[in-house]
């Protein structure tokens, strides 16, 4: 059975999308930080999506063809196209990814079979898709990646109206100010 992981990186004021800018420094800036995410999640079989995320991460498909790709960048890159992609989206036509399908809602109960039947851990990226994740009960981790940077305002990293209480099970400060916390509901 594979567990369910919501991780994004987050201000340190708890946004995971700023309403404006970057969330300052974060894994793309630090090759030891985007080395530590890659050995942390190639586990991962099945990243869950909603379209805009999607679009985001589909960078990686092609990403072996730029010339200057870091040699932790091409890893990541050849593990995220080994594994399955799931996009949630109402307005997605296709896909442009090997091993992606299009799913047009989320059906928590979709998720459990999806989970229950999966050999490896599976990832929710992006606080929309994940806020509907958390609500469900269906997150068996979180891993915030904590930049040194408050931005004010934007998405935040968990849903409003929504108490989880967590465990705290590892944590992991990086020279560059990034912190990692990864967190077991209670």
């Amino acid at each position: 059975m594979g567990q369910l992981i919501y991780s994004m990186i987050t201000s340190l004021d708890g946004y995971a999308e700023a309403a404006e800018g970057d969330l300052g420094p974060g894994a793309a800036d630090d090759p030891e930080v985007h080395t530590y995410i890659n050995d942390l999640f190639r586990p991962v079989g099945t990243y869950l999506y909603g379209r805009r995320m999607y679009e985001t991460m589909l960078f990686w498909e092609t990403a072996l063809a730029e010339p200057e790709l870091p040699p932790h960048a091409a890893q990541y890159a050849r593990d995220w196209q080994a594994a399955e992609k799931v996009v949630y989206s109402t307005t997605l036509e296709s896909v442009s990814s090997g091993r992606t399908r299009i799913e047009r809602s989320f059906v928590p109960d979709a998720v459990r079979r999806l989970k229950a039947e999966s050999a490896h851990d599976l990832t929710v990226d992006g606080p929309n898709l994940a806020a509907q994740a958390i609500a469900a009960g269906l997150v068996d981790e979180y891993h915030l990646f904590v930049t040194s940077t408050a931005v004010g305002g934007g998405k935040r990293f968990f849903p409003d109206g929504v108490r989880v209480e967590l465990r705290l099970v590892e944590q992991r400060a990086f020279a560059s100010g990034l912190i990692h916390a990864r967190y077991r509901p209670r």
